[in-house]
């Protein structure tokens, strides 16, 4: 049986989201616009003079949608309501605003823009990492230097400017206002490896703590005697959202690529690791506790 589309879209609650979200939210209602009268994406793209990869792709919100394909695609799909023809447009160009790493795109892959978007629009960021400090607990000294290792052969200018795009990415969980919950499990030999130095490494555990002080924000520590978790699956990151037509996504980042997973089946090994490896951690509480033995084990 085909999805149909709901006559009722609450547009007015769609609008409060960000562009990305738009964007995909949109995608989805095309999609199911599509299939309810039973088009192939090769006929729709044909109408709109493109391949099927295409709307495949509009269809994912991978990318921006321009006003003539929608207006194209919504006479194709018999879309005849003037209102609600007008609804698409207007979500149309909403979503198509920049955002606030715009500045940044010559640094970005097209892979990582896009984890980018949906990072600064999930309402929960829960991570698992055993080799670095995730980046959105990092400081500037260590993110500095965590950039060098990866991006070595770069200009002092590019790594000063990947550094100021990593710090503002930490702004979704500190700025005044902000929504989205993170819970981060970290590896203890990510919290012991000495990137940067002894002075630095207790900076960078002193922020920690301090970011430990927002009620958004969560750690657990998984350590040595445990560690044989972290092989299991690498680091990676889960971000869930507030809109039924977003299913939870899993991001696994490589050194020049990235792995999406958004079907239930890809997903769900990594949800059931997630609370593994969370009954083999610390608790919050005691890793508050470890944290500070950690802090006073450094050695300067």
């Amino acid at each position: 049986m085909r999805e149909s589309p709901d006559p009722r879209i609450r547009w007015d609650l769609i609008e409060r989201s960000g562009p990305t979200i738009l964007r995909i939210v949109l995608g989805t209602q095309l999609r199911k616009l599509r299939e309810a009268k039973g088009i192939t994406r090769e006929q729709a793209g044909e109408h709109i003079r493109a391949s099927h990869a295409k709307i495949s792709r509009l269809e994912l919100g991978r990318v921006s949608l321009k006003e003539r394909d929608v207006e194209d695609l919504l006479t194709l799909y018999g879309v005849t309501d003037p209102k609600e023809r007008q609804d698409f447009l207007t979500l149309v160009n909403e979503a198509r605003k920049p955002g606030w790493w715009h500045r940044y795109t010559d640094l970005l892959p097209n892979w990582f823009e896009l984890y980018l978007r949906l990072e600064q629009e999930a309402s929960y960021i829960r991570c698992f990492d055993h080799q670095v400090i995730p980046g959105l607990l990092q400081t500037e000294d260590y993110a500095r230097h965590v950039i060098r290792f990866g991006f070595g052969s770069t200009t002092r200018d590019e790594i000063e400017r990947r550094v100021r795009l990593r710090v503002n990415r930490q702004k979704v969980l500190t700025q005044p206002g902000a929504t989205a919950r993170y819970w981060a499990i970290v590896d203890e030999a990510a919290l012991r490896r000495p990137i940067g130095g002894p002075h630095i490494m207790r900076t960078q555990l002193h922020h920690i703590r301090e970011l430990l002080e927002l009620p958004n924000i969560t750690l657990q520590i998984l350590p040595y005697t445990k560690s044989g978790y972290a092989v299991l699956s690498g680091s990676f990151t889960l971000l869930r959202f507030n809109h039924a037509d977003l299913p939870d996504l899993i991001y696994i980042e490589h050194l020049a690529s990235s792995v999406y997973h958004d079907k239930r089946a890809e997903v769900e090994p990594y949800l059931a690791h997630l609370e593994r490896v969370t009954i083999q951690a610390l608790t919050p509480t005691d890793s508050k506790k470890y944290l500070e033995q950690i802090i006073n084990d450094i050695d300067e």
